[in-house]
């Protein structure tokens, strides 16, 4: 069943609700709450939050983040609208969100809230639980960066880790694992130092002058004659290996053991020509006729305010990037595969370009959020983390579980990989791992129905 609420001045939030599974009047409630795009009714009918609610009768409900998808007022991503766009507002939207459920199907307090997102919105998930912990009973918070970082350069070092680790996998099966590993692990080394070179050989035909000769090679629709077209086509090229790690299996082109066997199955030839590959590859599933690397257009982009556009997301993301979390994910150091043009001060630039917000201003935009949820070390409880070995969110999350914290770390999965249905779970580690999810689960389920008991009608123990 789908239904909109009025709950923002001249916005339409767009939420769905299923009851399908929903045992009145006491089953709980499961809130899939949307982060940084669209939801969709999928939100309330697949999943492993959905599996969860068909085992304990729960309703489900999913809400869409202010400024995003459908919840977006006509002139709403003027700049100055976007003043409301925040992480705190979209928690306080929440908040009434629930007390307009609570009032539309008769809850109380014989109805625990559990908080499910992922991402961004998983770390929403368990800030919802930390600042109104007398709304929401408990959180899962699936690889959720609750720490704010203004140059996340940690993003990069996890590409590298992660691509000797998996390179280093296919072993496994042989016979002669050590001394397989052995020379596949410097195959590996050899390959990953290559695609720095290829990286740096870019950067030298675009030093030299050869700009048609690289605009030709990648088949980009304009010749990058300036510095910041040049350093759009490095970051072009950098997306197509940070996209590859950090969701793996899940829906991308190429697996990091795929984009490992093309990197080995290279290693004689020309360093630029496996960049170029590589972005053949990407291309060909694209319906794009060429590689766009101007500024001027990603400018043009970003300050795009029609609420019907294409890219509509990347504005409304970037403005909170600018505003709360950085998350700027450079190359500036000699551990980075990729370009040192992917610097700080080329990311931060767009700041003031689009939204006059001073790039001085970023690092105390930063620590304000991180004071205001206690960063890495948040002070709450119920909430589970979950984070993947594959992911490079996980820097940001919280990975190790402590007497107040509990977590869920699985080695071998990238972003969010907990999330999908039991369907499409192939490996043994990710079922483990829902298990605990759901084990977990059942548990604040159990403990909330014996505190109701305890505590008669009086409501539940934040």
């Amino acid at each position: 069943m789908f239904l909109c609420l009025n709950l923002l001045p001249l916005l339409l939030q767009k939420f769905f609700v299923n009851e399908a599974h929903w045992q009145r009047p006491d089953g709980p409630v499961f809130l899939f709450i949307g982060g940084e795009g669209p939801i969709f009714s999928f939100d309330v009918l697949a999943g492993h939050h959905v599996e969860m609610a068909q085992q304990h009768g729960a309703l489900l409900l999913a809400v869409e983040h202010r400024f995003y998808g459908d919840s977006i007022n006509p002139d709403g991503l003027k700049t100055e609208s976007l003043a409301d766009l925040s992480s705190q507002q979209a928690l306080a939207d929440l908040a009434t969100f629930h007390g307009y459920i609570c009032r539309s199907f008769n809850l109380s307090s014989r109805n625990p809230w559990i908080s499910f997102g992922g991402s961004y919105s998983g770390a929403l998930s368990a800030w919802f639980r930390g600042k109104f912990p007398s709304l929401v009973y408990a959180a899962v918070a699936s690889s959720a960066p609750i720490k704010a970082k203004l140059d996340f350069s940690d993003y990069n070092h996890v590409n590298v880790r992660v691509n000797a680790s998996t390179c280093l996998h296919a072993c496994d099966s042989s016979l002669y694992l050590s001394d397989c590993r052995f020379w596949l692990s410097l195959l590996f080394l050899q390959c990953w130092a290559q695609v720095q070179q290829a990286f740096a050989a870019v950067e030298a035909e675009l030093l030299t002058g050869n700009l048609s000769q690289v605009a030709g090679d990648f088949n980009c629709c304009q010749i990058p004659k300036n510095l910041d077209d040049q350093i759009e086509l490095m970051q072009n090229l950098a997306d197509l290996f940070m996209g590859t790690v950090q969701y793996n299996e899940e829906g991308v082109l190429l697996s990091v053991k795929e984009l490992c066997d093309l990197m080995t199955n290279m290693c004689n030839s020309e360093p630029s020509s496996r960049s170029f590959v590589s972005v053949q590859v990407y291309r060909s599933s694209t319906e794009d006729k060429c590689l766009d690397v101007s500024h001027e257009e990603t400018i043009k982009h970003l300050m795009d305010t029609s609420v019907h556009s294409s890219r509509r997301a990347e504005r409304q993301w970037t403005y909170q990037t600018c505003t709360e979390f950085g998350f700027y994910q450079t190359c500036e150091d000699s551990t980075c595969p990729f370009s040192g043009l992917i610097n700080l001060q080329a990311q931060t630039k767009l700041c003031t370009a689009v939204f006059g917000i001073s790039q001085h201003s970023l690092p105390s935009n930063i620590a304000f959020t991180n004071s205001y949820y206690g960063g890495d070390e948040p002070h709450t409880h119920r909430v589970l983390y979950i984070n993947g070995g594959i992911d490079p969110w996980k820097e940001l999350s919280v990975v190790q579980g402590g007497q107040e914290v509990q977590s869920v770390f699985i080695e071998d999965t990238a972003h969010c990989a907990d999330m999908s249905s039991r369907r499409v779970v192939k490996r043994d580690s990710l079922r483990r791992a829902r298990q605990e999810i759901e084990k977990q689960v059942s548990d604040w389920l159990r403990t909330a129905s014996l505190e109701k008991m305890d505590k008669g009608a009086d409501g539940i123990k934040p």
